[in-house]
């Protein structure tokens, strides 16, 4: 399966403004890239990339007074099979996890641990750990937040979100995220494009999409907390411990985003 994404994002400035930007396809899937995947600035400005400690591709670049263009299109090429399902993955004991998952255990920036252990625990203790219990975290979140994109708000957390009951694909990513963590589950909050592939059309604009990933059975799998189904077509830009890590852009000083395009779909799809 081929699928054609890209951005076209502006940015309002009245001063020299850098910026760092988070729009790359994720190294993971670079390989899988058939077509080059240029960033284009207008005006023309310096730029340049570099990986960071989550292995992210970031671009660093100054926004000059009166805005900056930034817009890429490339093809890649999918599987076109749906999220790995495998029901029997077990939970590993924290005594026997890998140093480098120890990170997505702990509380960070929209995922307060500490506030919703107990929650965490009365809900779900009882479930058998593992997959049947990353599902049940899964289909709590699903149903506790109600999606509009009328309800975003960039600093709510996921304590915030379970409370108001309402928010867009990275309140149900920071929720689900959380409550894994509580639950000694490794979790991994995510972020790219996905498409309205092998689902019916949504009327919604089209937006970069949040899911997550959990550590079972010594790997990592994805489950998406908005959608509660397994999905065709992701394409991965970056992960960390929540949206502080991979936000797609963050300016040092003011930058308003004054236009924002996503594109995502299969090549030849309908």
């Amino acid at each position: 399966m081929l699928i054609r994404a890209g951005f076209d994002i502006s940015f309002s400035t009245e001063h020299p403004t850098p910026l760092l930007l988070m729009l790359s396809v994720h190294p993971s899937r670079e390989e899988d890239l058939r077509s080059p995947q240029i960033m284009r600035f207008d005006p023309p400005v310096p730029h340049h990339h570099y990986r960071d400690g989550f292995g992210n591709v970031c671009t660093r670049v100054t926004a000059p007074p009166g805005g900056l263009r930034v817009r890429t299109e490339f093809t890649v090429e999918d599987s076109g099979e749906p999220d790995d399902y495998a029901p029997d993955a077990v939970q590993v004991p924290v005594e026997d996890l890998p140093d480098e998952v120890l990170v997505y255990l702990l509380g960070s920036r929209y995922c307060e641990t500490d506030k919703m252990s107990d929650m965490a625990w009365a809900l779900f203790g009882h479930v058998t750990p593992g997959w049947a219990r990353v599902q049940a975290i899964v289909d709590y979140a699903h149903e506790r937040i109600r999606f509009n994109y009328q309800d975003a708000r960039s600093t709510r957390t996921a304590f915030e979100g379970n409370e108001e009951r309402m928010g867009v694909c990275r309140d149900f990513a920071h929720l689900a995220v959380t409550l894994c963590r509580c639950m000694n589950i490794p979790a991994r909050y995510c972020t790219g494009y996905l498409g309205d592939i092998g689902v019916p059309l949504c009327d919604d604009p089209m937006d970069f999409s949040a899911w997550f990933d959990v550590y079972l059975g010594g790997r990592w799998y994805t489950f998406d907390a908005r959608h509660n189904k397994r999905r065709i077509g992701r394409i991965l830009m970056a992960r960390g411990r929540d949206a502080t890590d991979v936000a797609i852009s963050t300016a040092f000083g003011s930058a308003a985003l004054a236009n924002f395009e996503v594109t995502t779909f299969e090549e030849g799809g309908v």
